[in-house]
C-alpha cells in the first residue's frame, strides 16, 4: 500500500484491545501511585520518551483500562471516620431497581455481588455508629431485604486502587530465587 493512501475509511477488527505488556503495566503502576504524575516523569520511570507515554496513556484510557482520574480522599479527614462492610441478604438475586437506587447515596463507596450466604456485599464511610444505623434503616426498608450482617473496620491496614502488577510473576520470580 503506497504511502499516501488513506485508510480512515478501513474498518478496524472488533477484537478485543491489546494484551498489557510490562511498560503499560509500568505506567498503570505509577498512575495508581499518583496520578499527577508527569509524562516526563513517568517516561524516566519507565524508560520510553514522553511522547510514547503519552501515547500508551491514551491508548489505556480508550480502552477502558484506566476507567477515569479520581483523588483519594482520607475519610477521617473529612469526617468520615467509620467505613463498615454490610453483607446484605435479600429475596431472589438481589439486585432491584430499589436497591441499585443506593448507588446515590454518597456513604455507599462500593456494591458486589457476591457469593456465600448472603447476596450483596456494601463497603460504607460513615461519621459515626448512628449514621451506620440510619443508613441500616434505609436497607431495612427496602423490599425484599431480609437481613444485613454488618462489620466495623478498626483499623485499615491496607487500602488501594486496583494494581497492575501481576502477582503470580512476583510469586514464580521470588521462588526462582529462593531456589538458588
Amino acid at each position: 500500500m503506497p504511502n499516501n493512501t488513506k485508510t480512515d475509511s478501513i474498518q478496524r477488527s472488533a477484537s478485543s484491545p491489546r494484551d498489557l505488556d510490562g511498560i503499560d503495566r509500568k505506567i498503570l503502576g505509577e498512575l495508581t501511585k499518583d496520578a499527577d504524575t508527569s509524562y516526563a516523569d513517568l517516561s524516566t520511570r519507565v524508560g520510553l520518551s514522553a511522547p510514547a507515554v503519552h501515547e500508551r496513556v491514551k491508548r489505556l484510557r480508550s480502552s477502558g483500562r484506566i476507567k477515569r482520574t479520581a483523588a483519594l480522599l482520607d475519610g477521617a479527614a473529612i469526617g468520615k471516620p467509620l467505613l463498615a462492610f454490610i453483607h446484605l441478604d435479600t429475596e431472589g438475586w438481589g439486585k432491584t431497581r430499589e436497591l441499585m437506587e443506593l448507588a446515590k447515596l454518597p456513604e455507599l463507596e462500593e456494591m458486589h455481588s457476591v457469593t456465600g450466604d448472603s447476596c450483596m456485599l456494601l463497603k460504607v464511610r460513615l461519621e459515626n455508629s448512628e449514621a451506620l444505623e440510619g443508613f441500616l434503616a434505609k436497607l431495612y426498608a427496602l423490599p425484599g431485604v431480609r437481613s444485613t450482617k454488618s462489620y466495623v473496620a478498626l483499623t485499615t491496614y491496607v487500602e488501594r486502587p486496583v494494581q497492575a502488577e501481576v502477582s503470580h510473576d512476583l510469586i514464580r520470580k521470588q521462588f526462582i530465587d529462593d531456589q538458588t
